[in-house]
């Protein structure tokens, strides 16, 4: 029983500084040319460590409680450091999964690119030159054209790459970007070490800490809101939890499945492929088209048939994952048509990046729901109860079940 309220005092935790994480960011990306959510943003940007401890402790809260029912409430303490541990495992194997493969991809691209660009403006060449032979009338026009494109190239070529200034001069902006990028994937793995160890504070006093919070909602808002305001943030929990999990289980399936699949078919990288598409299914609608394209160029350069096969297989393995695999595990998660989800993903997606993406959906869900609850409350309270029933008999018809043994 103790653990039962224990756990729920860890949802409601949780998730209140996951939503209060995200409405920061929120503020952020919408007002962010103004002077105090500068100021905010700062502090966004120092206490990154706090928000990626947030998360991881959000993350494996399930496990940790599964763990703490298996070990018993003393051991609890243990079962937080294994929760995080594996979480550690899980985001190492599958860096060292996808890293060394993806190097050694784009090596053999390097290498295979000249060959591959020749042999093209070969038979670019040979498709002219085989034109002009059969329409000798248009063959002075077909030189003129192939003379100017040489001098195009030929011209990029001495600018670019015609000397050692020029050379740095082209070069010189992308290595300043890469370097750019690697000192933030520095700070990006200082920040997510730290986080760990704030996600083992976090999971540690997360019965203290959740009970601190009801005590402010319930010092600062009317019985009726605060109630109200506990109820949303047990269903928020229930939209992140369901989603996430649900989605990373329905795409570890798809990621054994496209590994087995291409393997079968004889493509080189599977196991990079595999985990590139696995992880990218997390993404609602958009994550499959973004797994597919760099997967199909990477088969395209190497044999352009095995790309041909790639993208149909795909395109069935999202169809089946569409229509069978992910309506058995999420079900109706979040409860919303396709139209607030591409809206949720749009939205988020591009205030936030690929971050927006993954959580667009259940943040969209419990939007949703918060706008629908306010609206039903203001229709109420002016006596407009007969249009909520109306509305939810037309739109949200309540289902019946069959009772066993009956037809």
């Amino acid at each position: 029983m103790k653990n039962k309220e224990n756990e729920k005092y860890i949802k409601w935790g949780l998730t209140g500084v996951a939503v209060a994480a995200l409405g920061i960011l929120f503020a952020n990306s919408v007002f962010n040319h103004s002077g105090e959510i500068r100021v905010l943003s700062l502090l966004v940007k120092i206490l990154r460590p706090f928000l990626f401890g947030g998360v991881i402790a959000y993350l494996v809260a399930p496990l940790s409680n599964w763990l703490t029912r298996r070990f018993g409430g003393k051991m609890s303490g243990l079962a937080d450091v294994l929760a995080v541990v594996f979480a550690l495992v899980v985001v190492i194997a599958v860096i060292l999964l996808i890293v060394p493969q993806l190097v050694t991809s784009l090596i053999e691209i390097a290498k295979a690119a000249p060959g591959q660009v020749k042999a093209l403006q070969q038979q670019a060449l040979d498709l002219v030159h085989n034109f002009a032979a059969a329409h000798p009338e248009h063959a002075d026009f077909i030189q003129n054209l192939i003379d100017k494109a040489n001098v195009g190239v030929n011209s990029f070529i001495n600018t670019h790459f015609g000397s050692a200034e020029a050379i740095m001069a082209s070069v010189g902006p992308v290595l300043t970007g890469s370097a750019s990028t690697v000192t933030g994937a520095f700070g990006t793995i200082k920040d997510f070490l730290i986080g760990t160890i704030v996600a083992l504070y976090l999971l540690s006093k997360r019965v203290q800490l959740a009970a601190q919070a009801t005590m402010i909602a319930r010092s600062a808002l009317k019985p009726a809101w605060c109630e109200w305001l506990l109820n949303e943030t047990k269903y928020a929990d229930k939209m992140f939890n369901g989603f996430f999990m649900g989605k990373l289980l329905d795409s570890a399936i798809i990621g054994v499945l496209c590994f087995i699949g291409c393997l079968a078919m004889g493509f080189k990288n599977t196991l990079l492929i595999a985990v590139i598409v696995g992880v990218t299914n997390i993404i609602p609608f958009f994550g499959p088209f973004i797994g597919a394209i760099p997967c199909a160029l990477l088969l395209l350069l190497d044999n352009p048939t095995h790309a041909l096969m790639f993208v149909i297989f795909i395109i069935i393995l999202q169809q089946l994952d569409g229509n069978v695999i992910g309506p058995k595990i999420l079900g109706d998660t979040t409860g919303l048509s396709a139209l607030w989800v591409m809206f949720g993903i749009l939205l988020f997606g591009g205030l936030w990046g690929i971050l927006g993406m993954l959580v667009g959906v259940p943040l969209m869900a419990v939007i949703y729901d918060i706008v629908r609850q306010l609206t039903f409350r203001g229709m109420r309270r002016r006596g407009y109860e007969g249009d909520i029933d109306a509305y939810n008999q037309k739109f949200h018809p309540p289902v019946v079940k069959k009772a066993k043994g009956k037809k």
